[in-house]
């Protein structure tokens, strides 16, 4: 099989599973599955606490550290199905403010702009129009990812529990698809020599350089 017949393959897979998540998530948040709920809440923070252990930590430690958080999730678990929701809420608040963090601290006074760092990556070296281009692009990725986590807590305590459910679930995701097409959009009237390799390409190393 082919590179690029497995890439789409490994595209089409992981958009299945988005889909299936989300689904399942909503199905969850509106019919009140509990333990369902609570299970799908969980897998994520417990794949990147798995990570960071078996990245960070030698097994000494790290064996020892995942016992304690298996006990910790036994002990609690009623009551992370009755609250599963509040579980989804801190995760999706949680990642999109890091996100905002990591664009926004990206931008101090003798850093390089994180957008400055993907771009070199993909087709540099930048030109000095570029470098300005890409500075404004991570202050505006910074901007967009704090809105949304804003809106993200703001429909949690204002709107009906489906409500807040569709956005995190349907909404959020092809905001972000949105956010990646008008960006290439503008880089290809502000910028039009720059070597353009395409909306996927830019994704790509955005994620491989997470």
């Amino acid at each position: 099989m082919s590179a690029p017949v497995w890439r789409r393959l490994q595209f089409a897979a992981a958009c299945c599973l988005i889909a299936a998540y989300a689904a399942l998530s909503h199905y969850c948040n509106t019919g009140g599955a509990g333990r369902l709920g609570a299970a799908l809440a969980l897998v994520p923070l417990l794949a990147f606490g798995a990570t960071l252990l078996g990245r960070y930590l030698p097994p000494l430690f790290a064996v020892p550290a995942a016992l304690a958080a298996a006990v910790l999730l036994y002990d609690y678990w009623p009551v992370l199905e009755k609250n599963f929701s509040v579980v989804y809420l801190l995760q999706e608040c949680g990642m999109y403010g890091l996100l905002a963090f990591g664009f926004g601290g990206s931008l101090r006074s003798g850093g390089t702009a994180l957008c400055t760092r993907l771009a070199d990556k993909l087709h540099g070296p930048l030109t000095p129009a570029e470098v300005r281009y890409t500075r404004q692009v991570t202050m505006a990725w910074a901007l967009f990812f704090g809105v949304l986590m804003l809106a993200t807590l703001l429909l949690y305590v204002s709107a009906p529990l489906t409500l807040w459910s569709m956005f995190v679930n349907f909404g959020t995701l092809p905001l972000i698809g949105a956010m990646f097409a008008g960006e290439y959009a503008v880089r290809r009237r502000v910028l039009p020599h720059t070597d353009r390799r395409g909306i996927m390409a830019t994704v790509r190393v955005f994620f491989s350089n997470r």
